[in-house]
């Protein structure tokens, strides 16, 4: 993924991080809470060697050291060094369990030691570490006898006795606050990368064109009181709702640029992404332009059309289709501009035979050269109506409703359309979401708005 898209899946998922960088944190403060304090104390140790008489002897003896020095940090570890510490001391712990408090380090290229205690009492971390170092110091002289067999070869000097801190170095709390938040951040963005992986819904745009390379004809924004005013166009015609299907219609006269008289199926992968409303308001909108619209409601499974325009939807396509009524008879003409439309009729239980049936064939070839636009609102592509319908009309159109379409979904409707040839002009997106990543914006309409009204007055 490139830049922007990471950004995006930010912008979508900022919610995610960001409660997972205040979990993150507030783990660490809790962690931190509930540390018990540790104190650090320690000593600093000189290692030498039998004195030499010429500079070789010199070189081997400080090599000879540095490599001693290394044996001392394993000894140190050892129970006959810390049981006596114990014993001295009073502790209640065991040789191995009072080593995991005790470090040994030395510098390197040099015969300098350092040992290290950490205990919740800084008086006990200090008097742990000068133990240790009287203790080693001790065993040395054991496990290095001289030439002689009674003077060491090897002499430890403390340069520097431990004293009680006064500051603890545990809990660290800036650090462990730090850890918590990085923690936190990439938990966060990656539980929104993987939920944007795993989300196949179709949210925008940007999803949209990883399915297909059809253009996009326009954008409806979601609005909750869509199902109570579902023709938005002549209810609330200044709202940008209303003038985002005015964009649709004037997107869609570049479509065939130079045929006068045009036919669109509008259909979509599954039910209620919104075609019946998308397209009452695009026909309402085109007939305010001057055209002359014929809207047939041809999804003869689940007919909307009808109940949105408030007509009579009893009698229609599907009474026409079997002889039984003259078109002229069923179409019905709504609104100031006479609007034609064509109720289903009955629901027939063959709809796709109907649908593709010579008779249809010849009412759409007749409504064509009436009409200057035939807007035909099909059943879903889970069906094979709209694909049959989409080869008889100058082309189709996928309605993909954000946030419940899946890319699979919307895939497989391209597909169906293809595989019986039929032209599909492009996509809308219903249901857009106002805020966020892929928010469909109206900026400037409220101010075209207000300069008309001007205008005028």
């Amino acid at each position: 993924m490139e830049l922007h898209e990471y950004l995006r899946i930010a912008r979508r998922g900022w919610l995610i991080i960001v409660l997972a960088t205040l979990a993150g944190i507030g783990a660490a403060a809790t962690f931190s809470m509930l540390q018990s304090p540790q104190y650090e104390a320690g000593t600093r140790v000189y290692v030498s060697t039998d004195s030499a008489s010429t500079v070789a002897e010199l070189g081997q003896g400080t090599t000879y050291t540095q490599q001693i020095v290394q044996s001392f940090v394993q000894v140190t570890a050892t129970p006959r060094v810390l049981q006596p510490v114990i014993d001295e001391l009073g502790l209640e712990q065991t040789p191995t369990e009072l080593s995991e408090s005790v470090a040994i380090s030395t510098d390197v290229n040099t015969v300098l030691m350092q040992i290290t205690a950490t205990d919740e009492d800084p008086a006990v971390a200090a008097e742990i570490a000068n133990a240790v170092t009287d203790s080693l110091i001790e065993v040395v002289g054991e496990i290095t006898p001289g030439s002689s067999g009674e003077d060491s070869a090897v002499t430890v000097e403390v340069l520097q006795q431990a004293v009680a801190p006064e500051t603890p170095v545990a809990p660290r709390i800036p650090l462990n606050l730090t850890l918590g938040l990085l923690a936190g951040l990439v938990l966060g963005v990656g539980i929104a990368v993987l939920r944007e992986v795993l989300d196949t819904r179709i949210r925008g745009e940007h999803d949209i064109a990883a399915v297909t390379d059809t253009p996009l004809l326009g954008g409806i924004s979601y609005d909750p009181e869509a199902p109570k005013r579902p023709l938005v166009v002549q209810v609330d015609p200044k709202s940008p709702r209303a003038e985002s299907f005015r964009t649709l219609r004037t997107n869609l006269q570049f479509l065939e640029v130079g045929e006068t008289k045009r036919s669109f199926v509008v259909t979509s992968s599954h039910q209620g992404e919104g075609k019946s409303t998308t397209v009452a308001n695009l026909a309402i909108t085109m007939q305010e332009a001057g055209q002359r619209v014929l809207v047939i409601d041809a999804d003869l499974r689940r007919p909307r059309v009808a109940d949105y325009f408030g007509l009579e939807g009893a009698v229609g396509l599907t009474n026409v289709l079997i002889g039984r009524v003259d078109l002229e008879d069923v179409v019905q003409y709504w609104g100031p501009h006479d609007l034609a439309v064509l109720p289903a009729g009955d629901i027939p239980p063959n709809p796709s035979e109907l649908l593709g049936s010579p008779s249809m064939d010849a009412l759409l070839r007749f409504v064509k050269e009436q009409f200057d636009v035939v807007l035909i609102d099909a059943p879903p592509l889970t069906v094979t109506d709209a694909a049959i319908l989409a080869t008889r009309a100058t082309g189709a159109i996928i309605v993909v409703a954000a946030g419940r379409t899946h890319r699979h979904q919307l895939s497989r409707s391209v597909v169906a359309l293809e595989h019986v040839g039929a032209k599909l002009f492009g996509v809308i997106p219903t249901m857009l979401p106002t805020k966020g990543p892929d928010a469909y914006g109206y900026g400037l309409y409220n101010y075209a708005y207000t300069y008309e009204e001007d205008r005028r007055a």
